[in-house]
């Protein structure tokens, strides 16, 4: 059976991973299928059911048995009984009939230890698939969705969810199926004792378990409330834990500290509200089951004042009335308890399952890179709810050539390089690399062709050496190595306890400003693609670490086009254009020389810098910017 298994559990973690096969038509038809799941989150549950069904049988095939067995076990003691009282002179029925009980026992004590061995194999497979399925899906929204979404509460909805199906296939599998097959097998076997008592029972069942479904059902939205709430204070926590330097920097502790007590308060006060409508339901049933039980044994009784029934008669019929009774006293409750989790199932669900915002197009081809020339024609773009930043823009770079962009802020600079990059989706022109529309070609095999060394750098919670080897997985050892000494990194990495082994924490929190900005260019390196941006990519450098760096970036521009901001126009000198940017228009163009020799914002931008004491770093040599001018 282990076995068995470990085979289904290798063939569902192979289907879960086959995404990277696929065509874009049957990734973008597997996407849309999951999204068609956002509202309907019983079905999102068995599309990962079915990918177990030898395993989901079994379990349902022991349940079932095993609850057989227990009602039949039941028949055996009243066969006992009878047996017991025809008295001492008949040791063989006697004795068989005791074979017969004992048997049962241990046949339904075994069926669920069956049905539980396979289930802590399957029911957590289930789980698995789910996390990797969302986490896919998930992967695959645009910065806007992010944008939108709090970290946290993204991360906490797909722990949510698996947790939520978990508990829901347990509940199901031991809490909702077993009473529903004991009261249906109880009933057919108390027809064989008085049909009219099993009729009342099924009548009686059937109404109270109808009436505390319709009720449960009108708890739903407490339910859904408290799903959101609790997704709420996982999303703070995260945002507060994950900017705790922020927080003790205005000394802002104590207020988040009541900002979250209220935001706990507020997930207790819903989580009280769904379970105090749970306990009604429970005291309701509980109320109803005592009368009906008082009922039924009385007229087990009156039955066998009348002669009409046996000893064993008397105790089948309680023992059984008792189980259809407390069934549906446990199904209603369960059934209660899968609502509730299949409620933040289905808040998790619809907020994980969005459409996509930007799939690659059916059509969609492999960017096929022929130098780096890159082309804005007219491109149109706003942000969501806001106005234009880009009306009509243009901008030709030729292949190998270095381009600056500079500008005030809200000038479109970094709009520029997120739509070249294809995080959002133009609302008119075209965007080129090559001659080619990167709205027709794959968004991967367009990233895989940009090196980024952006402003606010991004580290893993990993070792250096995973950081940097991050550019490019598959490098080799030496070609991480040598891409560190390049970016000048290998003194500090060297320095630290485990070396290139070193655990960097989150974001990159144990390194400094600049030694994270020099994994970043070594991770650009490594990369090694055509077209490199370059986003502030020394702002957190000192003068010193400044020119060692700025050696490194020019040895990586060297046959790549290049586009950068820069505040820091020293960073600019020796490249072949700067773009000035103002609203989201070109409103100058030239080489540093030229735009140095005519009025303008570069000049005024450089003027005001020199008066800082700016200096520029060219062939290693510190020159004051007036004398360049």
């Amino acid at each position: 059976m282990n076995g068995l298994l470990r085979h289904r559990h290798l063939i569902d973690y192979r289907h879960s991973n086959t995404l990277e096969h696929l065509t874009i038509a049957q990734r973008n038809a597997h996407d849309a299928k999951l999204a068609s799941y956002a509202n309907r989150p019983l079905a999102f549950l068995f599309r990962f059911i079915r990918r177990h069904p030898v395993s989901h049988t079994i379990v349902l095939c022991s349940v079932f048995a095993a609850v057989g067995c227990a009602l039949a076990s039941q028949y055996a003691i009243k066969h006992l009984i009878d047996v017991l009282g025809e008295g001492r002179h008949h040791p063989g029925p006697l004795w068989g009939a005791f074979a017969i009980l004992v048997g049962l026992i241990a046949a339904d004590n075994m069926l669920w230890r069956i049905g539980g061995w396979v289930a802590a194999h399957t029911f957590v497979a289930v789980t698995g698939d789910l996390r990797r399925d969302l986490f896919q899906y998930l992967s695959g929204h645009s910065p806007t969705y992010y944008s939108e979404k709090q970290p946290g509460m993204l991360a906490s909805r797909i722990t949510a969810t698996s947790n939520a199906v978990y508990t829901a296939e347990n509940t199901t599998a031991w809490n909702v199926l077993p009473p529903c097959i004991a009261v249906l097998g109880a009933i057919v076997m108390i027809i064989a004792v008085n049909p009219l008592m099993a009729a009342g029972l099924m009548f009686c069942s059937a109404i109270l378990s109808v009436v505390l479904y319709k009720l449960a059902g009108r708890g739903s939205a407490r339910h859904h409330h408290f799903a959101s709430k609790a997704a709420s204070v996982d999303g703070e926590l995260v945002d507060v834990i994950s900017n705790m330097g922020l927080v003790r920097a205005f000394g802002m502790t104590l207020r988040e500290q009541k900002r979250f007590g209220d935001t706990v308060k507020a997930e207790m006060d819903a989580r009280q509200q769904s379970l105090l409508y749970l306990e009604k339901l429970r005291l309701l049933h509980a109320v109803i089951t005592a009368l009906l039980s008082a009922g039924l044994l009385g007229w087990a009784l009156w039955l066998w004042d009348q002669g009409r029934a046996t000893s064993g008669d008397i105790v089948l019929v309680s023992s059984l009335g008792f189980t259809i009774l407390h069934g549906t006293r446990d199904l209603a409750v369960a059934l209660v308890d899968v609502t509730q989790h299949v409620a933040r199932l289905a808040e998790a669900v619809k907020t994980l399952l969005e459409p996509h915002g930007m799939p690659d197009r059916k059509d969609a081809v492999e960017l096929v890179p022929q130098g780096g020339r890159v082309d804005f024609e007219r491109v149109t773009f706003a942000y969501p709810r806001r106005r234009a930043i880009l009306d009509h823009f243009d901008l030709h770079i030729e292949a190998g050539q270095r381009v600056g962009l500079i500008g005030k802020s809200g000038a479109g600079k970094s709009t520029v390089l997120a739509l070249l990059q294809r995080f959002y989706d133009t609302q008119g022109g075209q965007i080129k690399i090559d001659g080619q529309d990167i709205g027709g070609i794959t968004q991967d095999s367009l990233r895989h062709s940009i090196a980024l060394v952006p402003q606010d750098i991004s580290l893993f919670h990993r070792s250096v050496y995973e950081n940097i080897a991050y550019g490019r997985p598959e490098a080799t050892r030496d070609e991480v190595l040598a891409a560190a000494r390049e970016a000048r990194c290998t003194d500090f990495i060297e320095a630290m306890p485990e070396g290139y082994d070193t655990i960097v924490g989150d974001r990159g929190v144990k390194l400094s400003g600049g030694q994270r900005q020099r994994i970043a260019i070594a991770r650009a390196i490594l990369k090694n693609a055509p077209i490199l941006l370059l986003d502030e990519a020394t702002s957190a450098l000192d003068s010193a670490s400044e020119e060692a760096i700025q050696i490194a970036l020019d040895r990586l521009m060297v046959g790549r086009t290049v586009i950068a901001i820069a505040h820091r126009l020293s960073t600019l000198h020796n490249f072949d254009r700067i773009i000035v940017m103002s609203t989201g228009k070109v409103i100058d163009d030239g080489t540093p020389e030229e735009l140095r020799n005519r009025p303008g914002l570069y000049r005024d931008l450089l003027s005001k810098q020199y008066d800082k004491g700016t200096t520029l770093h060219i062939g290693g040599k510190k020159v004051n910017e007036q004398h360049v001018a």
